[in-house]
């Protein structure tokens, strides 16, 4: 019995050291969970999501995957910040006409949900999603529960990737997602892997 007793605390104490490394590996590399990147893909729209660490992050980079012919047409998703999405993509090239804006949804769950209202009517099967690195594991993940039928893709940029830079509110947004991820999953069934 004492045998027992003292190789159960010995698991219990190895466990109890992994999460701890685990916790440690989360906290000082986010990018390894976070980010997810489908690498190089050709698709039928880029969705911009709005927001950042940065105002010209994600436009900068639906900007430059359009250039290199990823997707023929920007969707800009995003409550408050989709006309100045919609500039800053003007200003990087991006013909007026090839851009068009979903103004309402405010989380990211809306992202999803209003955008593939979009574009099942467009009858689009394939999407680019633009987010920042530390938000495109949740983001691909709700797109792809809410919008079923359709594959998504993750290009993330990577303003703010190095850890020199993860100061005050962009790291506050960063570890914020530890907590969007579970709640997501356990609020509307997004599983995060």
């Amino acid at each position: 019995m004492i045998r027992r007793g003292k190789r159960l605390l010995k698991i219990a104490a190895a466990l109890f050291v992994l999460l701890l490394l685990l916790a440690a590996v989360l906290f000082f590399f986010p990018q390894i969970f976070l980010c997810l990147d489908s690498g190089p893909a050709k698709a039928d729209v880029i969705i911009l999501l709005g927001g950042g660490g940065s105002p010209h992050e994600r436009p900068e980079r639906a900007a430059e995957l359009f250039h290199q012919h990823a997707a023929p047409r920007v969707l800009v998703s995003g409550y408050g910040d989709d006309y100045l999405n919609r500039y800053f993509l003007m200003q990087d090239g991006v013909p007026r006409g090839d851009i068009q804006l979903e103004g309402d949804s405010r989380t990211t769950r809306q992202n999803a949900q209003f955008s593939f209202t979009i574009l099942k009517a467009q009858k689009i099967r394939s999407a680019i999603i633009v987010t920042s690195w530390y938000h495109s594991r949740r983001a691909l993940k709700t797109f792809e529960h809410f919008a079923p039928g359709i594959k998504f893709y993750s290009r993330p940029s990577y303003f703010g990737y190095q850890h020199h830079i993860w100061q005050g509110e962009f790291a506050r947004h960063i570890y914020l997602e530890y907590i969007k991820l579970p709640g997501y999953w356990a609020a509307y069934g997004v599983c995060p892997f």
